[in-house]
């Protein structure tokens, strides 16, 4: 998945560190799976801040990066003969 990412476009000065985009990928994967609304993201449970996955979410969208996956996730997966 990592070369389909988009490379952060410069690093920020100051605030808080940019949430890795392995971890918002769990992240969004865990509120799209449960239902659970956004803000209630469990941060007791390491995950990052709902509204940041929301708008990495809503970016890789636009960027059509889930497009891009489910392709590279068939090709995978058909290379392997593992497609019904």
């Amino acid at each position: 998945m990592q070369p389909l990412l988009p490379r952060p476009s410069r690093p920020r000065q100051g605030g808080r560190p940019r949430l890795d985009d392995f971890a918002a990928l769990n992240d969004i994967l865990f509120v799209l799976t449960t239902g659970i609304p956004w803000e209630d993201l469990p941060q007791e449970l390491g995950f990052g801040s709902g509204m940041t996955c929301w708008r990495r979410l809503r970016d890789w969208q636009t960027l059509g990066l889930w497009d891009r996956l489910h392709l590279a996730l068939l090709t995978q997966l058909r290379q392997h003969d593992q497609i019904d």
